[in-house]
């Protein structure tokens, strides 16, 4: 029984690959084979291929990447091969699809909607937010899953929309939050200092945030060494081994190879079974695709974090989930 692992070494998300690297080659309940995405949809396709059809994978297993979770998934469906995916919101994942060789677990851009409002709320009841939303498929999907959440909680949306390529942010002049997914350059550049910043993607990491000094910006917390039983060593054994601090990437990479482990077959079909019914505790909480939002997807609870100097992330808000204990509390009014 042969693993599949398409993981980005080299190219833009190499940094997430990391997570998915150590757990892969550490792991050792069964033979593992890796191959590099490059970080791009063609490359990851050409990986999820060669593993299928030349290493004769009987699953295939992969992390995070707007273009590269789905181009993995839709090459699965086509060599009818199971596949199992994480840290990307799972309606980005779906898209129109109607999976029946692919499941993924993860967090919904409502979700994140939701995790937000409750920390805007302890800003005021109803805030004003600007949304760094771009124009390509992240803002597509922020402005259908995550606006309407974040308006039926009473707060005022300001989307001007932006592009990520041109250097420029909008004026948010008289705005109360600003929420998005935008990059570390994109928040260095505002011209304005609201309340409280929000944000997703790449501001979930360490190394968004210390790139540019940002302290207090909150983000979403999917996973922390503290989640559940056995955080604490595979936190403590990954940083050891890169010399890298943890990422929250790291927990869900381990649920991969524990659902995996879980599931594992000598035949195709048969661990697609076996997803389809999987209701399972991991190190990153319990994975339920028996009940999930959509055919093929089990949810990951969400914690409200706030980044500090070092850079080191606080927990703020736990209402959503019950494996993040609080650590701090979240600071409003203060400077980038």
């Amino acid at each position: 029984m042969r693993i599949g692992v398409v993981l980005a070494h080299t190219g833009r998300l190499a940094l997430l690959g990391s997570p998915l690297e150590y757990v892969a080659r550490t792991f050792g309940e069964h033979e593992m084979v890796l191959r590099d995405s490059h970080s791009t949809a063609a490359g990851a396709r050409r990986a999820a291929s060669q593993l299928i059809l030349q290493d004769k994978a009987s699953l295939i297993l992969t992390l995070g990447g707007t273009d590269t979770v789905p181009a993995v998934a839709e090459t699965c469906e086509r060599l009818r091969t199971p596949c199992l995916s994480t840290v990307l919101p799972w309606q980005v994942w779906l898209g129109d699809r109607d999976p029946r060789w692919s499941f993924h677990f993860c967090w919904g851009l409502d979700d994140i909607a939701t995790v937000f409002a409750d920390m805007w709320e302890q800003v005021a009841p109803a805030c004003t937010v600007g949304c760094l939303w771009n124009d390509g498929p992240q803002g597509e999907a922020s402005r259908r899953w995550f606006a309407p959440v974040a308006r039926e909680r009473g707060h005022h949306l300001v989307d001007p929309g932006y592009r990520e390529d041109t250097g420029a942010v909008p004026d948010f002049s008289g705005v109360d939050v600003i929420t998005g997914a935008p990059t570390a350059e994109d928040l260095a550049r505002l011209r304005v200092k609201p309340k409280l910043i929000t944000c997703s993607r790449w501001l979930t990491y360490p190394f968004g945030v210390a790139k540019h000094g940002l302290v207090n910006v909150a983000t979403i917390v999917s996973w922390t060494p503290h989640h559940t039983t056995g955080g604490h060593e595979l936190a403590a054994s990954y940083e050891k081994a890169t010399n890298r601090p943890w990422l929250q990437p790291l927990g869900l990479a381990r649920a991969l190879f524990e659902v995996a482990s879980h599931v594992m077959s000598t035949d195709k079909a048969e661990i697609a079974h076996n997803l389809r019914h999987t209701n399972l505790e991991t190190v990153a909480g319990r994975l339920d695709w028996t009940n999930g939002p959509a055919p093929g997807v089990a949810t990951v609870a969400l914690a409200g974090g706030q980044w500090r100097a070092g850079p080191e992330l606080m927990i703020v808000s736990n209402q959503r989930t019950r494996y993040a204990p609080v650590t701090g509390q979240l600071i409003v009014n203060d400077t980038l």
